[in-house]
């Protein structure tokens, strides 16, 4: 069965984008005591994973979307991820300006995509 270019795009860009954030910013808390250069380099093999699955899922939905549909398609799955990762995984407190980049979010994605 071949799933639409829309969700094996989404679904290796959300694959990617855990990859990512964990590259970005677990470091912060699991390697604090680390100096830098060696949470560089633990970011950097967790981000070959990303790219692993970026570069394909990009590859993929360049097929049918333009270029600017893709990035906003990645800036929304980038803020599914990101949210519930600084919530339950850095242990941050929710805010409301989540929300309002949401809403920003949403614009962007009707802009990008309205024919």
């Amino acid at each position: 069965m071949k799933f639409p270019v829309l969700v094996q795009t989404a679904v290796l860009l959300g694959l990617s984008n855990v990859f990512m954030t964990f590259a970005w910013y677990a470091h912060l808390k699991e390697l604090s005591a680390k100096p830098w250069f060696v949470a560089a380099l633990v970011s950097w093999g967790v981000a070959l994973f990303e790219y692993l699955l970026q570069v394909p899922a990009n590859r993929i939905g360049f097929t049918q979307f333009s270029l600017a549909q893709l990035k906003i398609l990645q800036e929304v799955i980038t803020l599914t991820i990101f949210v519930p990762f600084a919530l339950f995984y850095m242990n941050q407190p929710i805010k409301l300006d989540y929300l309002w980049a949401s809403l920003c979010i949403v614009g962007a994605v009707y802009f990008v995509f309205r024919t």
